[in-house]
């Protein structure tokens, strides 16, 4: 059964955190197009970067110290008409999935995502990743695309999909 979760604002003391459930997705899934694990060097300047950029890094810790699972945005594409999309990702702790983590996450991104006046949200999910599709669906996204064989790992083409919501924001949106 779900429960409620504290989104909070994740800082440098979380790179760790950060590291161990991307580094799990790595090596495990294929929620991540990556083949090595990420050290700590590059996690601190990702951090480093997202600070840096003002963009969020929102997290929920399960018991103090733990963390079960992150959110994040990015630049969807870096041409200026594109100011308003971003592109987002959730990552839940393999022992925290099934219990709202995720959920709470992708809320509070969306949430944020209003608040920065922001118009679209995207995301590019493994289209064998049932669960973070069936996620994103319940919460208001739809599918926008699917490019075939974009991937290669574990031995096989990967499929990845495109889930987009699109928010009332910003009130005035302007060019430049």
């Amino acid at each position: 059964m779900p429960h409620e979760h504290t989104v909070i604002s994740c800082g440098r003391q979380h790179v760790e955190g950060i590291r161990s459930i991307y580094n799990d997705a790595i090596v495990h899934t294929t929620a991540l197009y990556e083949y090595a694990p990420r050290s700590t060097e590059t996690m601190q300047a990702w951090m480093a970067s997202k600070e840096s950029a003002r963009l969020p890094v929102l997290g929920i810790e399960c018991e103090p110290g733990v963390l079960a699972g992150f959110a994040t945005w990015g630049p969807f594409r870096s041409f200026p008409a594109y100011k308003y999309s971003v592109e987002h990702s959730v990552y839940v702790g393999l022992a925290y999935r099934r219990c709202g983590v995720g959920r709470a996450l992708l809320n509070a991104l969306v949430l944020a995502a209003q608040t920065h006046d922001l118009h679209m949200l995207i995301g590019g999910i493994d289209a064998t990743n049932a669960g973070s599709i069936a996620l994103h669906r319940q919460l208001g996204f739809s599918h926008c695309a699917t490019i075939q064989q974009a991937g290669f790992k574990f031995g096989r083409w990967l499929d990845l999909e495109f889930w987009q919501r699109i928010l009332p924001t910003p009130a005035q949106p302007v060019a430049g």
